[in-house]
């Protein structure tokens, strides 16, 4: 498998988009404590490096204990994974939310559940990742899984205030329902592409 520069940068704007940046955003702005610049930073410093842990391990781990031992193959996890994207991109079409964070527990309680997993490390990053790995190598897709994931911790990092910047100008709902439909777009893509491979097997 030859490196590409070009297919590094595709596969980690593809897991970015999957990991959904502007979701934690609006996660992190609507939780208790979030104002507070220190416990903003271990929560997101945390669950970066749990999700990254999570993502690692189905990466090494993933082809080898799924198809092998459990004899799960790639379109299975494709089709799941995209059925559960399409509920999570549905939600925000319709109801202007991806997720809602419990006001009734500190920020930094966060971390791991639910903002490691399944926010960051959910069933469709791992799905992508396993088949990434398949397709490009274990050495290309940690890499574009750190990038995506680096780039995801930034925008945790910046929550507070580009979250006020688009309520400021009255784009949150629109942004919101926007990404919901890139996912919902992504997640049917992942489920047509799970009945091709599977219906190619028959």
């Amino acid at each position: 498998m030859s490196f590409s520069i070009q297919g590094l940068f595709a596969s980690t704007f593809y897991l970015l988009v999957l990991i959904n940046p502007l979701s934690k955003v609006f996660y992190l702005a609507s939780a208790e404590g979030s104002r507070h610049g220190r416990e903003l930073r271990i929560v997101s410093t945390d669950a970066s490096v749990v999700a990254f842990l999570i993502l690692f391990s189905f990466i090494i781990l993933g082809n080898i204990v799924f198809t092998k031992i459990f004899h799960i193959e790639i379109y299975s996890f494709q089709i799941l994974g995209g059925l559960v994207l399409f509920t999570l991109g549905y939600r925000a079409l319709t109801k202007g939310v991806f997720y809602e964070a419990d006001e009734s527990r500190k920020i930094v309680e966060h971390a791991v559940i639910p903002l490691a997993s399944p926010l960051i490390a959910g069933p469709a990053t791992i799905t992508a990742v396993i088949a990434l790995t398949a397709q490009e190598g274990i050495f290309h897709t940690t890499l574009a899984t750190f990038m995506a994931i680096l780039i995801n911790f930034v925008f945790m990092l910046l929550s507070i205030t580009l979250y006020k910047v688009l309520k400021h100008y009255n784009l949150v709902g629109a942004l919101i329902r926007v990404t919901g439909l890139i996912v919902a777009m992504i997640s049917v893509q992942m489920i047509l592409a799970g009945i091709s491979t599977w219906v190619a097997t028959l």
